[in-house]
């Protein structure tokens, strides 16, 4: 099993696009098929980091499978122009 954690840290002034973004990734449960477990959340207290995706797949083939899905390239597109910070780990357990 792995496990992917991400952190963002996003431009001021980006509500409405990180809105869609965060909807479009827990859209994305169910859907492509590797993604076995996925919690989106955002950052309630004060921090470095707004929002955090933390999601499970058998494999790291199927954590690439789930990276290079166009459904997945679609939504983090949205991520790009918005983000003025990114942070990941990927994990075997």
């Amino acid at each position: 099993m792995v496990k992917h954690i991400v952190l963002w840290k996003f431009k001021p002034g980006t509500e409405a696009e990180r809105q869609r973004f965060l909807d479009g990734l827990r859209g994305l449960l169910g859907v492509i098929p590797q993604i076995k477990e996925q919690e989106v959340g955002v950052n309630t207290g004060a921090g470095n980091y707004d929002a955090a995706l933390v999601s499970v797949f058998d494999s790291m083939e199927d954590l690439a499978a789930y990276q290079s899905d166009p459904r997945h390239v679609a939504v983090a597109s949205i991520c790009k122009a918005i983000r003025e910070d990114r942070v990941a780990v990927d994990y075997e357990f």
